[in-house]
Order: structure tokens, then sequence, then C-alpha cells
């Protein structure tokens, strides 16, 4: 009997016809463990992994493994992506009981869910194997596998930070100097293969940059952002990019695309773009916000979680060309042309001949003949692309992820209308698909005591939602909300985005709903001692209450919460969330010290802190294109607000008593909540923001 046919994941219904007899995550499946006296095989993955899927086709879709696990195993399915509290805790263990993690990630436990033995992929002769010896131990050796589940959670209970300390420009600086000799000055980025887009590093490197005046560190990733771009972890034909390059070069890609990924990278390419005017930097923003769009963008608003890395079983068949494939669809001539531009040869870059696109020539401010063949033949091989099998999408909803989302479209949105019209994007209002997104965010996900949305208790959706008192459920899909409690970091990215949709908006009852957000925070993941734990106080009690403070793929929850905090401290003018905020990164400073590389968005945040954060508010009749807006735009310190509106507009603290000076456009400009006096020139705003 399989179990997971009325799941909402996507990667819980991939295996809901395996011969394993499947559990999802519940309470009665430690409850027949312990009935049959049997260990939990618990395996963890998700829709997008390539491996994952190797492991399923070798060894959970076969007869003899799935009467193996059935009849000796409790066994449990988790999508990580629903249940990342579940995935810190057993990652937490594989990583100590074998040096790293991964997924599948393949854990043994007792019924009570202390693991004993842990790994990631196992081939099939393998994991067969090790299914046999589990057995025989679990049999045999009964009071040394306990001993060894209760060793292990004693070794993940405990705190891998000690101590605290302040926030100072030394040591951030000093963490600059540390990712300086990590930096792989050739090719960009940090360490070797496999090599991730660094992009938590990008946005404090290009952070610290603003506020220190480092040109070196806005090098740095000038440098990763163009060899990323260039490379074949970005789609040179559709945009977006992938997960990570299995190579030191950025050429051969891991093929799933996260929304998370492309997200965070949108916003490092249009701070790039803001800070440099590079054109390459303004079409990948470009591109990768209309990938998001057009791959990503779900019926009822909000964003799919990811593209799969396999087309069909099998990785790179929907990327991947061959010279002959070039001219069957382009003809000889821009065949040569394609060949030359993309990097494709005979002997190819990737498997059996074929290559992944990279980008070898210029193709940025080129003359406008070379531009439109360059636009005319990738037009022609998306096409092509569009016919062949296409990977398949997990289009469940992810709150944090969502969250992300939105606060990247949001800038994007804000930056395109300082600099002007974007001509492949002047049709699409990204600030419209933002708020979209935030509806059903706050209609869907946010949802009262007794478990019911907003859109479930009243007709109009969020007009009716609750603002105090709102929980979090972390995923959706197809509009219905599911089980899973949102963490700590669903709080943190929505709050943050729900700040950025009040900035470029005006709206009121945005700011509203991410104070309600924060309010849950502090109230229910607070650890006592200035700290955050990942999971809430009345969550379900694990074998031990995550709370990981470092960036992995995607910002850590007391990462996430603390720009969130700084947002709305600005916002609001309440100097309670500031102090939280800082009490919460004093926590971490001694892993800003050691290990800034797992601490990027947090050190992001730590910018942002020193350097105010500053609070921009612009009283004009004009709150689209006044100058004194774009001025703030163009020239905004790191992690600084701006909202511009009529004087004492509702909703707006920031505006409040903050009239039209001589009833000219108005600038008030405050740091750290102690303020400038206004001016109504674009000069003097500018010289203000420069101090």
């Amino acid at each position: 009997m399989n179990r997971l046919g009325d799941a909402t994941s996507p990667y819980l219904l991939q295996h809901a016809d395996n011969p394993v007899h499947w559990w999802p995550w519940c309470d009665e499946a430690f409850e027949e463990a312990k009935r049959r006296d049997v260990p939990v095989l618990i395996s963890v993955g998700y829709a997008a992994c390539h491996w994952c899927h190797v492991m399923a086709h070798e060894s959970f879709e076969d007869a003899v493994v799935g009467d193996l696990v059935n009849e000796h195993f409790v066994a449990i399915k988790v999508d990580r992506e629903e249940r990342p509290d579940v995935d810190a805790v057993y990652m937490s263990a594989t990583q100590a009981m074998t040096g790293q993690g991964g997924w599948p990630m393949t854990v043994f436990a007792a019924p009570d869910g202390k693991p004993f033995l842990c790994g990631t992929y196992y081939p099939k002769v393998q994991f067969t194997r090790l299914l046999e010896a589990v057995t025989e131990a679990w049999r045999d050796q009964r009071t040394q596998v306990l001993e060894q589940g209760e060793a292990v959670v004693e070794a993940i209970a405990r705190n891998p930070i000690e101590g605290g300390g302040e926030i100072t420009k030394e040591l951030l600086d000093h963490a600059v100097e540390r990712l300086r000799a990590d930096y792989d000055s050739v090719r960009g980025g940090f360490g070797g293969a496999p090599k991730f887009p660094p992009h938590m590093l990008m946005l404090f490197l290009l952070r610290h940059h603003q506020r220190a005046k480092d040109a070196d560190a806005l090098e740095l990733v000038r440098h990763t952002g163009e060899a990323m771009a260039r490379g074949g972890i970005y789609d040179q034909l559709a945009g977006g990019f992938h997960r990570y390059a299995v190579d030191a070069t950025w050429t051969v890609p891991h093929f799933e695309k996260m929304l998370y990924d492309n997200a965070l990278l949108l916003r490092v390419y249009n701070e790039i773009w803001r800070l440099t005017a590079d054109p390459l930097a303004q079409r990948i923003a470009t591109e990768t916000a209309m990938f998001l769009v057009n791959d990503l963008q779900t019926a009822e608003g909000g964003f799919a979680s990811a593209l799969d890395a396999d087309t069909e079983g099998v990785e790179g068949t929907t990327y991947s060309w061959t010279p002959a494939q070039l001219v069957e669809v382009l003809g000889a001539d821009d065949a040569a042309f394609a060949a030359d531009l993309f990097g494709v040869t005979d002997a190819g870059t990737f498997e059996h001949g074929t290559s992944v696109l990279v980008l070898k020539r210029d193709i940025d401010d080129v003359a406008p003949e070379v531009q439109q063949r360059w636009e005319r033949v990738r037009g022609l091989m998306m096409a092509a692309r569009r016919e062949r099998p296409q990977p398949m999408r997990d289009d469940k909803v992810v709150a944090a992820w969502n969250g992300l989302a939105i606060t990247a479209l949001c800038e994007f949105w804000r930056n395109y209308t300082e600099v002007g019209d974007v001509a492949d994007v002047e049709n699409v209002d990204f600030r419209a698909i933002a708020v979209e997104a935030g509806e059903l965010l706050l209609s869907t996900h946010v949802v009262d005591a007794g478990g019911e949305s907003s859109a479930d208790r009243r007709p109009g959706g969020p007009q009716g939602r609750a603002t105090s008192g709102g929980r979090l459920r972390r995923v959706s899909r197809d509009g219905a909300v599911g089980q899973p409690a949102g963490v700590l970091e669903d709080y943190g990215c929505v709050a943050e985005a729900f700040c950025a949709l009040h900035q470029v908006t005006g709206d009121g009852r945005w700011l509203t709903a991410a104070g309600a957000l924060l309010d849950t925070a502090g109230e229910r993941f607070r650890d006592g001692q200035g700290g955050f734990h990942d999971t809430a106080d009345d969550a379900e009690q694990l074998v031990i209450r995550p709370a990981d403070p470092t960036d992995n793929a995607t910002p850590s929850g007391l990462s996430s919460l603390v720009n969130a905090l700084l947002s709305y401290s600005a916002l609001s003018g309440e100097p309670r969330w500031h102090e939280m905020a800082e009490r919460a990164l004093s926590t971490i400073v001694p892993l800003l010290a050691r290990h800034p590389r797992f601490a990027g968005y947090a050190a992001a945040a730590a910018e942002a802190l020193l350097s105010g954060p500053f609070e921009i508010a612009i009283a004009t009749a004009d709150p689209e294109t006044d100058p004194l807006l774009l001025t703030a735009i163009e020239h905004a310190p790191p992690g600084a607000v701006i909202v511009a509106g009529h004087p004492d507009a509702p909703g707006v603290p920031l505006l409040a008593g903050r009239p039209m000076v001589g009833d000219q456009p108005t600038a008030y400009v405050c740091r750290g909540f102690v303020c400038d006096r206004p001016v109504t020139t674009t000069v003097e705003l500018a010289t203000i923001l420069a101090r």
C-alpha cells in the first residue's frame, strides 16, 4: 500500500506508484514502526533532483527492493522543499556521520526518529546490501544501534556557534578579505568544482562596495557575474540560471532551474546594472525576470518551485546541441555563426558529442546588424527547442521562495523605471506581477489560528485578511494551501517581500501584513539568547529543534528575518525591530568572522545595519517618476528603503507629517532614525546619499 496518492507535493506524487509502501511524514508512520518493531527508512529529496530520479529508477521502482523495504522497514518519503525542518535535522545528522550531505538523503532511524545511519545516493546493489545489513544489525545489535542514535542526536543538538560579538566595519572588512583569499581570479566564483552561483555573497560584496567604496569588491562581483552569464550555467536561449556547474568553468550545469537561485541572481544582476550601467548585467537581469514570468509563473499568480534536471529521465537533452542540429534549424551560414557564438563543436562539451551553449562573443553594445542576427538566430533555436521534450515543472508554491521572487521583481521594476524603457519588457508590468504573487501569499498562505486562509473565510481574498496573529503555511499548489507550517525563512522572506511591495505601491496593508508576520516570528521563534529557532515553539517536535544560522542553497531563517526586520523598522519608524535585528546578528559574529562564505545574506544585512539603513521619503504628487524618486533609486545606499507619495498618505509612516516644502516635491532622508534637513533638488539629495 502506497499512501502518497493524495499528496500535494509533486515529488511525493512521483513515488505514488512505487512498489515501496511509502508513508508521508506523519506520526502514524512512526507509530507503525513501533507496532511492528522495525526501523524507519527516511528518504528525502525533491522533484527537480537528478540523483533522486536515478535512485528511484534503480531501487524504489524495483519490486525486489520494494519487497525488502516493505518487509523490514517503515518507509517515509519527504519532500525537503515542503519540510525543510525535517530535512535540516537529518541533513545535520548525515553531515555529522559522513562529512558531507546532499540529495537524495537516505536515513535509517529508530521508531522514535533518532537517526543511527545516514547517507545520500546508493546504487542498487549497494543499497540492497545496506538494507540487509541494517536489518541484521537491528535484529542482532539493537543496543549498539540505539546507542548510536542517541550519540548522533546529542552531537547535532550542540550549538554550532558559540559566543557573540558586535557588528563592526572591521568584521565585515575581514570577511571580504577571507572571500578574496578563496576567489577564483581566472574563472570567477569561489572554490573549484562543482561551482555554485554565490548570489548571497555577491549581494554582500555589492553592499560592501557601496559602503566602503571598495572597487575591488565590485570587480569580484562583476567578474563572477560576467563569467556565469557567459557560461552554460545560464540558459543562453530562454534566460534563467541552472542550479550549479559540475566543472570550475561554469560550462556544464546540473540542469535543474530553481526559483530561489533565479530570484537571488535577478537581484544581483539588477544591482550590478544599477551601480555600473553594464549592458550585459541589464540584459541578464531582464531575461531572468522574463524567465520567472514565462516559465515559472502559476495560474494563481505565484511562482513554481523548479524545472526538473531531467527530461524523460535524461539530463540535458532539452538544452544541448550538435553542429548538425544547428544546420538543420538555421541553415549552413547561420549555423556557422551560431556555432562560433555559442561554442558548439564536433567534439562537444557535454555527453554524446553535444555541447551546452555558452557565449563566446559579445552581443551587448554591438553593431545593430549583429544584434539583429543574434536575435533572429536565438529565436529560431528557441522555437526548435520548444519542439523537444521539456523538463517537468514542480508547480508547488513555496512561501519563502516566492518572497525572494517578489522582492527581486520589485527591485527590478524600480530600477528599469528609473533608467527608462527597456524594449524587451516594456509591455510587462513587473510590479503588477509582484503584487499578484503577494496577493496569493496573503490570501492563501497566511492562515488564522484555526488554519483557515483569508481566501477560505471571505470572498475577495486578501482584502479581508487578518493581519494580527497570522501564521504562515509553507506551500500551496493549484491555489490550495498545504499542511506544512511555515519555518523561519518563510516568515523572513515573505515579510521582506511585503516591505518591498509597500515601497513600490504605497499601500499600507503590505506594511501591516509584514508587521504581523514579524510579530509572530518574535513571539514564536526566538531562542531567548537573541537568536532564533527555525521552527515555532508550537510546531511539531522533531528529535531536535533546528536552528541553523548558515546560508546554504537559500538564505538561512535568521538572515532572512534580519533583513526583513531592518526594512520593516526603517519603514515603520519603530526602533525595537532594529534592535532585534542587531541582537540577532550579534549571535553569528563568529560565523561571519570564520566562515563568511556561509553567511552572505547575513553579511548583506550587516552592511545595511552599518549603513543605517537609510530611510528615504519623497513627498510628491508624482510617486512614479518624480526626479527626486529617480535620484533616490539611483543613489540608494545599502539596504535603503524608499517610499514616495502624497504627504501623510494613509498607511505610510515615512510620509507622516512630511509636507512638500514650498509646494515643491521634497525628499526627507534619515539614517538610523536621525534625519537630515528636507531637500528639494536632485543635487542636494544625491549629495546626502553619497556621504
